[in-house]
């Protein structure tokens, strides 16, 4: 499952716009700020939501997963109706699919040379604690299992160092600066202890 955000600054734009042949881009749900939530193509047809990137090593993520947006710019936290809107949306889709929390990720996660959402404001924490999504436990590792952690637990083992440290700390650490610390290091080397990518097949 991949969580988006419209980056557009209505709930009707972003609509007009999914909906739209000539945008060749697709959602299976939109949900808009005040809890709104529009589904738009069938869980079990593939969406345009994607595009090109990798989890794991599912590289084709649009036939792997089901996409929701949600209507924000990026610029501002989101609406707590929307967060109960998508709390419940995942929890219902998860428990359908059969799909492990793990495999709830953004759309930075899988695309970060492209893509920055659901941005910092997102709060992945929350949806760890409803048991939607997960998070690392605090603790300190060595930097240089950083990225060799990162791979473990899905992130394209292709991509440069810099720009890896730069997509894991937009979701689990968005206000961290400077090099690697020990404070990276430990708590992806926590996820992929607990939550290695490939230890089975699933949909994303």
């Amino acid at each position: 499952m991949v969580i988006h955000y419209t980056a557009m600054a209505t709930a009707r734009e972003s609509l007009e716009r999914l909906c739209d042949p000539v945008a060749e881009v697709s959602a299976h749900y939109l949900i808009a700020e005040d809890g709104e939530v529009m589904s738009l193509v069938p869980e079990e047809r593939r969406a345009w939501h994607a595009g090109a990137g990798r989890w794991g090593e599912v590289t084709d993520v649009n036939s792997r997963s089901i996409g929701i947006e949600l209507q924000n710019r990026g610029t501002h936290p989101y609406a707590h109706p929307q967060m109960l809107a998508l709390e419940r949306l995942v929890g219902d889709i998860l428990a359908r699919w059969s799909i492990p929390p793990e495999r709830v990720i953004g759309h930075s996660d899988m695309a970060p040379t492209r893509k920055a959402d659901p941005g910092p404001r997102f709060d992945w924490r929350r949806l760890a604690r409803a048991g939607l999504s997960v998070w690392p436990e605090e603790g300190e590792g060595d930097p240089q299992d950083l990225l060799p952690a990162l791979r473990s637990f899905g992130y394209d083992p292709a991509l440069p160092p810099d720009l890896l440290l730069r997509a894991f700390r937009l979701r689990f650490r968005p206000w961290a600066e400077g090099p690697v610390s020990p404070r990276d290091a430990g708590a992806a080397l926590d996820l992929a202890r607990r939550f290695p990518v490939d230890h089975r097949a699933s949909a994303a």
